[in-house]
């Protein structure tokens, strides 16, 4: 929902911008800019930072590292990848 309502706000920014740009008024130049900037900010977050579909495919092994994580005061355990070398965290399974 956030995500639209940013959408949303960057393209009538940036229509906002382009109609008085085109009228010549360039005191509304920034509107253009900036609704630009959060439109390929907001596009640029959801490219980036999916999830990868081939996750699962992948052959984690526990490398025996344990922590206590600070948020949340979770025992977490290290996993690695072998082929890319990849690191992740997840919650520790077994009771202590």
């Amino acid at each position: 929902m956030l995500r639209i309502g940013l959408l949303i706000l960057g393209l009538s920014l940036a229509v906002t911008g382009l109609v008085f740009l085109i009228q010549d008024k360039c005191s509304y130049q920034p509107f253009l800019i900036w609704g630009s900037i959060l439109v390929i900010a907001v596009l640029f977050e959801r490219w980036r930072y999916r999830r990868n579909e081939h996750d699962h495919d992948r052959q984690w092994q526990p490398t025996g590292e344990k922590f206590e994580d600070p948020e949340t005061g979770q025992i977490m355990e290290v996993h690695y990848d072998p082929v890319s070398g990849e690191r992740r965290y997840v919650k520790n399974s077994s009771p202590p």
